[in-house]
């Protein structure tokens, strides 16, 4: 069985739009400069010392660098590796472009699931992917009988696979894949409807 007819097999519905294989970046903290000797602390110990409010987290995403970075504030707090849609570069136009779509969201849910370790749903499609659907389809750049999509999210990989995303290959069908570690992380943070996801090209 292929790795793509795996991925088939174990989707379900809530992540229609995900699927599976691999990124490569080291997790820093600011301004820590990367090497051997980075000294990488939780998240959550990283609050902590600097008794800050977990209700200022937001979280950025820089495609083209394949980094997931955590503010507190206006401060850089840590900086995961990330994987993107197996067709990263762009917005996301449609349902099936295996795209990441790109601007501002908020989370509709978070849950623990059973092969992708955790998943939290992403606020897409929004107000503002909606207005640019639409203009993109009044142009004609939205082929007949593709709509907007949606089930996009942040989830983790099968138990064991944290290699798909150190590799640094894009894999998904339009979802942000971390480490499980790594979402294990930020996933005490995440508040529905509240916290902050920017995901630019």
């Amino acid at each position: 069985m292929t790795r793509a007819s795996l991925f088939v097999f174990i989707a379900f519905p809530l992540l229609a739009s995900c699927q599976g294989r691999e990124s490569s970046r080291q997790v820093v903290q600011e301004p820590v400069t990367p090497g051997p000797e980075t000294i990488v602390h939780p998240l959550a110990f990283l609050l902590d010392s600097l008794s800050m409010d977990p209700a200022l987290i937001r979280f950025h995403v820089d495609k083209s660098d394949r980094t997931f970075t955590v503010f507190g504030g206006e401060r850089v707090l840590k900086v995961y590796p990330c994987v993107l849609g197996e067709k990263p570069v762009g917005d996301k136009f449609h349902q099936g472009d295996r795209k990441t779509p790109e601007g501002t969201f908020s989370f509709r849910s978070k849950r623990v699931h059973p092969e992708w370790h955790k998943f939290v749903w992403v606020d897409y499609p929004n107000a503002e992917s909606w207005r640019r659907y639409k203009e993109r389809k009044a142009l004609g750049q939205i082929p007949a009988g593709k709509d907007i999509g949606g089930e996009i999210g942040i989830h983790g990989v099968p138990d064991g696979m944290d290699h798909w995303i150190d590799s640094g290959a894009d894999w998904t069908w339009g979802c942000i894949a971390l480490r499980n570690a790594d979402i294990d992380e930020i996933y005490p943070y995440i508040m529905s409807g509240k916290t902050i996801l920017q995901v630019v090209p």
